[in-house]
């Protein structure tokens, strides 16, 4: 294994790309290669050893990009490491507690053999994009719920993983 790692991820409004870039950035302190994309922009994975998915979750289904990003190289990603996260929650929740992934995430773990899963809190501020993003915001229940510690601790967890199967 070189040690190369894709992180990708699909976004509606820029929060779950932070994340990403986030974790890539701590994968590369730890020696690694790592390229933060946007899942729609990803042609192929073969020249990745490892993979984590990120995406946002909205109304109780991961964000497009990246459902389609799993389906579309399942058969590449059952091949390799992969690492799952997820982010949504404009609560406290995902700092207090461990939030199961969604259900079509859920079966794609099993399905890909991911390794792991973690939800991370959203974020959701004024200048969201869609009617429901901005309905939420208007009721007050908007925020940046992200703890980019947990991310952090999270992606060294990873990057140990990874470096401890290289060879």
């Amino acid at each position: 294994m070189t040690g190369t790692v894709l992180v990708t991820y699909g976004t509606t409004n820029g929060s779950t790309e932070e994340i990403a870039e986030t974790i890539a950035d701590v994968l590369r302190k730890s020696g690694l290669t790592a390229d933060a994309l946007p899942a729609q922009s990803v042609r192929g994975v073969a020249s990745y050893d490892a993979v984590v998915v990120g995406g946002g979750v909205y109304a109780g289904r991961w964000q497009k990009h990246a459902r389609r990003f799993l389906r579309r190289h399942r058969h590449d990603l059952a091949e390799r490491p992969l690492w799952l996260f997820s982010s949504g929650p404009l609560d406290a929740s995902a700092s207090e507690r461990d939030i199961p992934p969604v259900p079509g995430v859920k079966k794609a773990m099993v399905t890909l053999d991911a390794r792991e899963h973690v939800t991370f809190g959203g974020c959701l501020e004024e200048g969201a994009k869609g009617w429901v993003a901005r309905m939420i915001l208007r009721n007050g229940k908007g925020g940046d719920f992200r703890d980019f510690t947990a991310i952090e601790t999270w992606a060294a967890h990873v990057a140990d993983e990874l470096t401890h199967t290289r060879g």
